[in-house]
């Protein structure tokens, strides 16, 4: 049996990295699965995805499609003519996306057409935003997918409100857990460490990049003078998102260059130990990411989560995140319950346990 693994951006990789561990311990097992890793391209910024391979012990990809950027449809039709010319010259028995971004839709489909059976890992998961891209990409790769790998309950009723068969639902849990799980204690500490000489629990941890928050130059001015204002003066510390490193650089512009405050700090993005050494050590992330939702549950870290929708409602439920939405009036209030020490402990959701791979590997054996 042969599997397409298929990884494109930042979030893929750290999802498919604890899938090619369990793929090799099948192997060693003597099962007959073997898996065709490949990089679509979509992430081609170094910082966004090529140490990702190194940091998380991930082969080097079998074919790179080398997608590039563009726009959402140039990278979808990049991908999909790629991936179309590598299953005419050679198919597999499956290919296995996972996730939510461009290439897992892109290459869903081109599997499809191809009569390619897919199955989808992270299946179900809903924000019900469809200004979202990665939104549509969920509806559209789980209406074409053969088998769900989901990650709680939520999901799975998801699924089955669509008319999905229950017999296609595996609840395995959450691969990128198992990642987490894996290098917790590989957890590098940054160079920002020791440069700002930053303590345990006395700083926060900023991500921003949804265009809801950052497109509008006023917007996010508004979000970061609101975020400073309520920090306490703690230091923030702020890996810029590309996207979002464009409209600060117009905001510096606009205010002579100056600093916009003297205890945010904003650097480039960080690798995956670096960044979650930060997050596991801080007293508090602000953001606008799912994924990131999900490891400060499991690190029993408060996280403020500046979206009016999530498709991850386990993560507040459950764990320890709150989503206050995009109004920057919101912030303060809720920075002032983190300060007064009344956020929630939070618990982690069944199955979150580090095994989820092992089990997806099993029922792909199982069924395949």
């Amino acid at each position: 049996m042969k599997i397409d693994l298929i990884a494109g951006a930042r979030p893929n990789f750290m999802k498919i990295a604890p899938i090619i561990d369990a793929i090799r311990i099948a192997q060693s097992n003597g099962k007959d699965i073997s898996f065709r890793l490949i990089h679509t391209g979509q992430h081609y910024d170094r910082n966004m995805s090529g140490n990702f391979f190194e940091e998380l012990e991930i082969p080097k990809p079998d074919v790179n499609l080398g997608a590039g950027g563009g726009t959402q449809a140039e990278q979808t039709a990049a991908i999909m003519i790629g991936y179309e010319k590598l299953l005419q010259q050679g198919k597999s028995d499956l290919c296995l996306v996972v996730g939510d971004v461009t290439s897992t839709m892109a290459c869903a489909i081109t599997a499809q057409k191809l009569h390619v059976k897919v199955a989808h890992v992270e299946g179900g998961i809903r924000s019900g935003d469809w200004t979202m891209p990665e939104e549509i990409n969920r509806m559209v790769t789980d209406s074409i997918t053969n088998y769900f790998f989901t990650t709680t309950n939520t999901a799975d009723k998801n699924l089955l409100k669509s008319g999905i068969s229950p017999d296609c639902i595996f609840r395995v849990g959450n691969t990128m857990i198992d990642t987490l799980l894996k290098q917790r204690s590989r957890f590098q500490m940054p160079w920002i460490w020791n440069e700002l000489k930053l303590e345990k629990s006395k700083y926060i941890v900023m991500t921003l990049h949804r265009p809801a928050n950052v497109d509008e130059e006023s917007k996010l001015k508004e979000l970061l003078e609101e975020i400073i204002s309520s920090s306490h003066g703690l230091p923030i510390i702020f890996p810029v998102h590309p996207r979002t490193a464009k409209k600060i650089e117009s905001l510096l512009k606009a205010n002579s260059q100056q600093p916009i405050a003297s205890n945010l700090h904003m650097i480039e993005p960080l690798g995956y130990l670096e960044f979650n050494f930060l997050v596991e050590n801080s007293k508090a992330v602000i953001t606008d990411s799912g994924g990131i939702t999900e490891e400060t549950t499991v690190m029993g870290i408060p996280c403020i989560t500046l979206r009016d929708n999530t498709e991850r409602p386990e993560t507040i439920t459950i764990g320890t995140n709150e989503l206050i939405g995009t109004d920057p009036k919101a912030i303060k209030p809720t920075m002032e319950k983190l300060f007064s020490g009344k956020w929630k402990k939070g618990s982690i959701p069944e199955l979150w346990d580090g095994k989820t791979a092992e089990r997806i590997v099993e029922k792909l054996l199982e069924i395949l």
